[in-house]
């Protein structure tokens, strides 16, 4: 895996196994312990970039956060409009989004933040994404396999809301958590080749 001194400022397996899907592999994962309240007013592309490089400060403060590593962190916004959907944790939360998310379009908005002591690269991934209409019994369906818990916007496109997905502008895996070509990008663009690693790897 990777040969480069990264952390990932994030709980989520689904960061760490896109990471792993490009040969990254963080010598530590430290989430950050952050208030993730929205501000008033607050719109969800500015939230999502917000939420990202407020994850890596707190994290390059800790005081077991290793010194000269690049610290990546990330969070996903699901909106609708200016409204900025939760990450469902009860079965009325998550009802409430897929009544909102059926039969129209919404915007997940990646906030990356990559940061190495004082310098923090950032960047916004906007993927626009188009719901079927979804009728009573699959939303009952959805709803009872518990996929939805922990999701933004109560769904997660990786598992059986697939099936829900008419169309998708933009890159998929940032719906997931976290947009490969753009982390490719920012890394490569600091000198993190990851494509160096993928020879060793093979």
């Amino acid at each position: 895996m990777s040969a480069f001194p990264l952390l990932l400022a994030s709980a989520s397996p689904r960061r760490l196994d896109l990471l792993a899907q490009i040969g990254v592999e963080p010598l530590q994962v430290l989430p950050a312990d952050i208030d993730e309240a929205a501000l008033p007013g607050e719109l969800p592309k500015d939230y999502a970039l917000r939420m990202a490089v407020e994850k890596a400060r707190a994290v390059a403060a800790r005081a077991d956060c290793p010194q000269d590593c690049w610290i990546l962190a990330a969070d996903t916004v699901v909106a609708v409009g200016r409204r900025i959907l939760p990450k469902a944790e009860t079965p009325e939360q998550a009802r409430s989004c897929l009544d909102l998310l059926s039969g129209r379009a919404h915007r997940i908005y990646g906030g990356i933040a990559l940061q190495n002591g004082e310098r923090c690269i950032t960047r916004v991934v906007e993927t626009r994404v188009q719901f079927k209409r979804l009728d009573q019994a699959e939303r009952q369906a959805y709803l009872a396999c518990g996929e939805w818990h922990g999701k933004a916007g109560g769904y997660a496109i990786q598992g059986r809301a697939a099936v829900f997905v008419r169309a998708i502008q933009g890159s998929y895996t940032n719906v997931v958590g976290l947009s490969l070509p753009d982390v490719y990008a920012m890394m490569t663009g600091q000198g993190l080749r990851v494509a160096d690693l993928w020879a060793a790897q093979a």
